[in-house]
């Protein structure tokens, strides 16, 4: 990522705290008005918005920091730890929303002014959803793991604010007020699945996953079109940390090429693949002649 790719996410970062506490708010209020607490619920879900936004701010600002003697591959895994600590803060709003529906499921109570509470708990949303797709959109762009893990958490507050919506109005036209608490827990429910695949995918980068496929056959394909004058490719590995790629491979060179030939190639590589992939870190073990090459071919000149 680029100097501007990094400001811009430093600056998203910092315009979520302001968001979060506005949402969080008209939330508030919104249960407070009416009594409902599946806006409660949704209130408490909203707090968890509050404490990621800090948290994503400080990591991304931690994330950027360049490599240094303890740290001489970078800093970029700390945005993992943001996105698992913020699938944990899902998991405990959503225990802390069924703790505050089950009672209300056996004591059930209708609304007061709910359709003040819910026009107010529908702007939320609406400004929610907004901010959600601008975060995704970023977090993907900038392959910032925090970013896009606060986008997908808020998205799931989105949804489940539609379906608090869905479950009042149904108790306001029904009369069954126990609609209320039981849509606080199926709202749990929706959250706790959210939290599991922040976490998963969280943890899929601290174990340093590699690319995706699609991603590994642009690389491979770059490669292939990019090593005139080589005679091989073997073991390609990658691995992902937060905004930054890991590739290395080894190529196999006729054992007569003079060092700075092989160089030459190297560089060519290292550019293309930083061309294709924005952010990749490439290392490159050149070995001579006689070496097995096995996995993939690159084309020689003779065959080009």
């Amino acid at each position: 990522m680029d100097a501007a790719g990094n400001r811009n996410v430093r600056r998203l970062a910092l315009i979520g705290i302001p968001v979060a506490f506005a949402v969080m708010g008209l939330k508030l209020v919104a249960w407070w008005v009416t009594g409902s607490v599946a806006l409660l619920s949704d209130a408490l879900e909203s707090s968890v918005n509050v404490v990621a936004a800090f948290m994503a701010l400080f990591v991304v600002h931690y994330a950027q920091r360049p490599a240094d003697h303890d740290h001489p591959y970078g800093h970029h895994k700390a945005e993992y730890l943001s996105a698992v600590t913020e699938g944990v803060l899902i998991v405990v709003a959503a225990l802390l929303i069924v703790k505050e529906a089950l009672p209300e499921v056996f004591n059930p109570r209708l609304l007061d002014a709910p359709v003040l509470g819910l026009a107010i708990n529908m702007g939320a949303a609406v400004v929610n959803g907004i901010w959600a797709k601008i975060l995704i959109n970023a977090g993907s762009k900038y392959r910032s793991a925090a970013l896009k893990a606060d986008g997908q958490h808020i998205m799931s507050d989105v949804v489940t604010s539609v379906g608090v919506l869905i479950g009042l109005v149904l108790a306001i036209l029904t009369g069954y007020a126990i609609f209320d608490p039981l849509l606080a827990v199926v709202v749990a429910g929706n959250i706790l699945y959210q939290g599991a695949k922040v976490i998963t995918h969280s943890v899929g980068g601290l174990m340093d996953q590699a690319v995706s496929s699609e991603e590994e056959e642009a690389i491979k394909t770059v490669i292939s079109a990019n090593a005139p004058g080589a005679l091989g490719v073997h073991d390609l590995k990658t691995r992902q940390a937060g905004a930054a790629t890991f590739v290395s491979f080894h190529l196999v060179v006729p054992a007569t090429m003079a060092v700075s030939a092989a160089h030459d190639i190297c560089d060519r590589l290292e550019y293309a693949i930083q061309e294709v992939h924005p952010g990749s870190h490439v290392t490159i073990h050149v070995e001579p002649e006689g070496e097995k090459a096995h996995g993939l071919r690159v084309k020689t000149v003779k065959e080009a």
